[in-house]
């Protein structure tokens, strides 16, 4: 074989990779071309936060200046967003990993009893490889956040497996970002099909404002004006309201917990509110209406 057949050859064997991968990944990610939202409702808005607070700093061994940053999120940026959305009358949906349970304890049951889900984000902010272990991290989440709230989560921000997550009865994992909409993710043969409430990283506080981000270069810093991303935050709600969509807003405590954030926030949902047509559910209120008016096929 000449090269230039070998090069040929080697092409196709790609395509033919690529063709394959990208069918294995259309069978499992099933697309809802429209949702059928409740009578008056022409967008639903999931005000959604990660509690982290320190964790994923201590997970990457990050220096004593980043943790202080993440108990800033525990001491205050849960209390004014829980204050914020309050105000609103904003059911949002905290996810929580199982320490923030028993580090933060007082603040995850003050988010429950003002209204908010209280769902799952892993046992310490990373799942194990081990099937065994992965188990037992997520009921311990599960177990951590029950004690507190009184309730079981059905609801997952987490690289869980999807099989796990459904065998302990979990309704929706809100991680995957295969689509705008609220979709299905399934095994290959469409089994096991779990809903996912898509989220994007440019709705994602932690990409405007985190500086010194996961170890991050000095020029990789982010440091944006609050004006200038709420005018962006406002085109993606116009965007989906247009559309008859949905949005999944993600902020995190210690991020969206400043005060100029706070302020931002406010102004952003005084906007929204000011439309008619738009829903502030929790994720679990979003699934369970999906699941029902759009039932896996």
């Amino acid at each position: 074989m000449d090269s230039s057949s070998e090069f040929t050859h080697e092409l196709d064997r790609d395509l033919a990779a690529l063709e394959a991968k990208a069918a294995d990944y259309a069978a499992r990610h099933h697309r809802l071309a429209t949702i059928a939202w409740p009578a008056g409702v022409r967008i639903a808005v999931n005000f959604t936060a990660d509690f982290d607070a320190m964790l994923l700093r201590r997970v990457l061994n990050e220096p004593p200046q980043q943790l202080a940053k993440g108990e800033f999120g525990g001491r205050v940026g849960i209390w004014r967003l829980i204050e914020l959305f309050d105000s609103h009358a904003i059911k949002a949906t905290i996810f929580t990993p199982g320490r923030i349970c028993e580090l933060y304890p007082q603040a995850v049951k003050a988010a429950a009893k003002s209204g908010h889900e209280i769902a799952d984000h892993m046992w310490e902010h990373q799942v194990p490889k081990d099937p065994v272990l992965e188990r037992d991290h997520l009921r311990k989440a599960k177990d951590a956040i029950e004690t507190l709230t009184g309730r079981r989560p059905v609801g997952t921000r987490s690289w869980h497996t999807r099989e796990l997550l459904i065998e302990e009865g979990f309704v929706y994992n809100s991680h995957d970002s295969a689509d705008a909409l609220p979709h299905y993710v399934s095994g290959a043969d469409g089994s096991g099909a779990l809903i996912n409430l898509p989220f994007h990283y440019a709705i994602d506080d932690a990409m405007f404002f985190s500086f010194a981000w996961l170890n991050s270069d000095n020029q990789a810093q982010r440091m944006m004006d609050p004006d200038h991303v709420e005018e962006i935050w406002w085109a993606a709600f116009q965007q989906q309201y247009a559309q008859g969509g949905y949005l999944n807003i993600c902020m995190h405590p210690f991020v969206s917990g400043r005060a100029l954030r706070i302020a931002m926030l406010d102004r952003l949902i005084t906007r929204m509110k000011a439309l008619p047509g738009v829903w502030f559910p929790t994720c679990e209120q979003v699934a369970r209406h999906v699941v029902a008016a759009h039932p896996a096929s």
